[in-house]
């Protein structure tokens, strides 16, 4: 009679996927794993907005930061926003390519760079700050509605503060 033939016992089976609400347990209490969750939540809804503008959240940022203080170095403008060094040279690399922005020597300390938008950038973040308001935002505040977004602006500032 020949042996009956089992799988080896190190063999993995897939597991089920679970049907219904998963149980986050820890998860549930834990203030960064909730802003995470909606951060997340958030930028997913930018992505799908600024697709036709080919324009993540981070690159809106450094536009913004930009066209509000224009001849800002480099250095403080990448320090405001938290991303690192390395990062923000080829984000500030893909903003010159697509001729958004534009580096220049800085006063005073030429080793620094100054940064500007061109006028193809100033009309580009106008129009993509308009669409972003009329769409993006509105769903934003037609979640919270006005007074819980600012209420949430606030504690965010504050969150922000530690």
């Amino acid at each position: 009679m020949a042996a009956k033939q089992t799988k080896p016992a190190t063999a993995i089976e897939p597991m089920p996927e679970p049907s219904g609400k998963i149980d986050l347990g820890l998860l549930n209490g834990l203030l960064g794993y909730r802003l995470r969750r909606a951060q997340l939540a958030v930028f997913q809804d930018f992505m799908t907005t600024m697709k036709d503008y080919d324009l993540r959240p981070a690159q809106f940022s450094v536009l913004a930061i930009i066209a509000a203080n224009p001849g800002l170095k480099q250095s403080r403008v990448s320090e405001a926003l938290g991303i690192n060094r390395a990062n923000f040279v080829a984000l500030l690399d893909e903003l010159e390519q697509r001729k958004l922005a534009r580096r220049a020597a800085a006063a005073g300390d030429r080793r620094s760079n100054a940064l500007y938008l061109t006028p193809k950038g100033e009309a580009f973040l106008k129009d993509a700050y308009q669409h972003l308001l009329q769409s993006h935002e509105q769903r934003i505040e037609t979640a919270l509605g006005d007074t819980d977004k600012q209420l949430l602006l606030g504690l965010l500032d504050r969150l922000a503060a530690l």
